[in-house]
């Protein structure tokens, strides 16, 4: 589990290093829907589906090789529990510029994410590791505009020393500077 400070810290320094390159070359920002199943480690239940956000900053050293911010936030009540799953993670992305509208890019990332629960008005939450790996495709409308039509993502959080292993979608709109 992760203190209040060693969050902060961690999303301080991601937004620092991404903001920092940003200015040197050129940025991305998205914003758009996100799919998780997430798998829950509960005897009988083996994954959930919740909806949400994802968003990302990402500032890049050259046209290929940058580094990313990212933040999502998923949502549900499955079974009339009240859930809820925010991460924060940060990593190098590798973009492949072509001749085509289709910019396709893969990113490793690491953060956390912090869960919480509510049932009948008892609940609990944590913070823990997470890191994910995969890639997506944009759609270049105009020079500045990008239409992201899949982001993938495996997922995977440890906690209390298990690893669930989860799947993510996100689709949105990308800007770029």
């Amino acid at each position: 589990m992760f203190s209040k400070q060693l969050v902060r810290g961690m999303i301080l320094a991601g937004v620092l290093l991404v903001s920092g390159m940003a200015f040197g070359q050129r940025a991305e920002v998205f914003g758009g829907y996100q799919y998780l199943r997430l798998n829950t480690g509960v005897p009988g239940v083996d994954s959930i589906n919740l909806n949400g956000w994802n968003a990302s900053l990402s500032g890049f050293f050259n046209d290929y090789l940058g580094a990313t911010a990212d933040f999502g936030g998923a949502y549900g009540s499955p079974f009339s529990v009240n859930t809820k799953l925010h991460t924060f993670m940060f990593g190098p992305v590798v973009r492949l510029h072509n001749p085509t509208p289709l910019v396709p890019y893969a990113h490793v990332l690491f953060g956390g994410a912090h869960g919480s629960v509510d049932a009948l008005g008892i609940g609990g939450s944590s913070t823990d590791f997470a890191w994910a790996a995969g890639g997506g495709v944009d759609l270049k409308f105009a020079p500045l505009l990008s239409f992201r039509l899949a982001q993938i993502d495996y997922m995977q959080i440890r906690e209390s020393g298990e690893s669930i292993n989860n799947f993510r979608y996100s689709g949105g709109i990308v800007l770029r500077f």
